[in-house]
């Protein structure tokens, strides 16, 4: 069947099949993921290329998952989509306690939501783009091996990766500073800071660097999802089924020390990392027949078996979704806070899009996944 146009942002979260955790793995050359069952080669297309064609109807929720530290790469073509900076559907509440800030999500202090709009999409997508051609070789890479094994040639390609990450970082600021919503700051911030974290490692690569390389991929794929379910209106379509989350706890005032580089917004391990890690490896146990499901077919198409299955996912993902939102504002911190939250909005919209379902309703799941993923990850990656 037909899937939707590739768009800007990412291809159609169709093919790949495997578990719901993660994109491809990053190895091409052999070698465990840390986290996920063992198998052979993905087809590794994760945000660029057309999605592979249906082969005997093995599961093609690409992106949805988290076990698998997914390619760094961003290959995204297509259009550009303009979007308008007076958007809604961002985190709701304002004060004007900020108004002269440099940061044009000062002021947003309601609580993080389904994001309709965001006016940097375009420029993340062209820093994404311009990422992915500068290093191609990088998505091949088989990030468990240390630096002491590495050939000249991996040597070479982890270090033009480096700098090319610097670049993206310095860039990465603006959208940061332009983008209406605080929760999209923070991912932009997060992204930033892992790529940094990246960027230190690699003089001493060691296999649990993968750890970071993951969190950070998981946030650059975030970014992209966000933007696909713009692009394909999705987002648009699902913000209204889903209500309005409760306030954050703490909206921490914007001072002259925002603008300082972005830290890794979990720099230990704690009880809520646990809690977070056996959730989402519970969740994954708790879908394995709907990850089965090629995600290319619309409900009008679903077979009586399939239609049961996604039926009996619905109390699943809701009670996921509470769950996220639950441990982030358990944890004491804002930033988590937030992505707990617009996870768990994410999976709401997609548990709201089941009985209409269409493949471009996998754009919202799949924002959903990347983000409680990226939190999964840096909870590994914590010290």
């Amino acid at each position: 069947m037909t899937v939707p146009p590739q768009g800007p942002y990412g291809s159609q979260p169709g093919g790949g099949g495997g578990p719901q955790w993660g994109g491809p793995p990053p190895q091409a050359s052999g070698g465990q993921p840390p986290y996920g069952p063992p198998g052979g080669q993905w087809s590794q297309q994760p945000w660029g290329a057309p999605p592979p064609p249906n082969n005997g109807g093995k599961g093609k929720w690409i992106l949805v998952g988290l076990a698998l530290v997914a390619v760094i790469a961003v290959s995204i073509v297509g259009t550009v989509l303009v979007l308008r900076p007076d958007s809604g559907g961002g985190n709701g509440q304002q004060n004007t306690a900020n108004s002269g800030s440099e940061f044009a999500s000062a002021n947003d202090t309601g609580p993080a939501n389904i994001i309709t709009e965001d006016p940097t999409c375009d420029a993340w997508v062209k820093i994404a783009r311009d990422m992915a051609a500068a290093v191609p070789e990088w998505n091949r890479q088989n990030y468990s091996v240390p630096a002491t094994e590495w050939t000249p040639d991996q040597r070479a390609v982890f270090e033009k990766e480096s700098s090319i990450l610097g670049t993206s970082i310095k860039k990465v600021a603006n959208l940061a500073k332009q983008t209406p919503h605080r929760v999209m700051r923070e991912l932009y911030g997060q992204y930033s800071a892992y790529a940094q974290a990246v960027i230190d490692a690699i003089p001493s690569y060691g296999s649990a660097d993968n750890y970071v390389v993951a969190a950070y991929n998981k946030f650059a794929a975030t970014l992209s999802r966000v933007c696909d379910s713009i692009h394909f209106s999705v987002a648009q379509e699902s913000a209204p089924l889903v209500p309005v989350p409760s306030t954050p706890a703490s909206t921490p005032q914007m001072s002259e020390s925002s603008s300082r580089e972005p830290e890794r917004f979990i720099a230990s391990r704690n009880v809520v990392c646990d809690d977070w890690i056996s959730a989402a490896e519970r969740y994954e146990k708790d879908t394995e027949a709907w990850t089965a499901i090629d995600a290319n077919i619309p409900a009008t198409e679903w077979s009586p078996e399939q239609r049961a299955v996604m039926d009996s996912v619905i109390p699943v993902m809701t009670a996921y979704a509470d769950n996220m939102e639950s441990l982030g504002r358990q944890s004491g911190n804002h930033i988590w806070e937030d992505f707990a939250v617009l996870a768990a909005q994410y999976r709401r919209a997609y548990v709201e899009a089941i009985p209409t379902y269409t493949s471009n309703s996998s754009y919202i799941s799949s924002a959903s996944a990347n983000l409680s993923n990226a939190i999964y990850w840096a909870c590994k990656a914590a010290a």
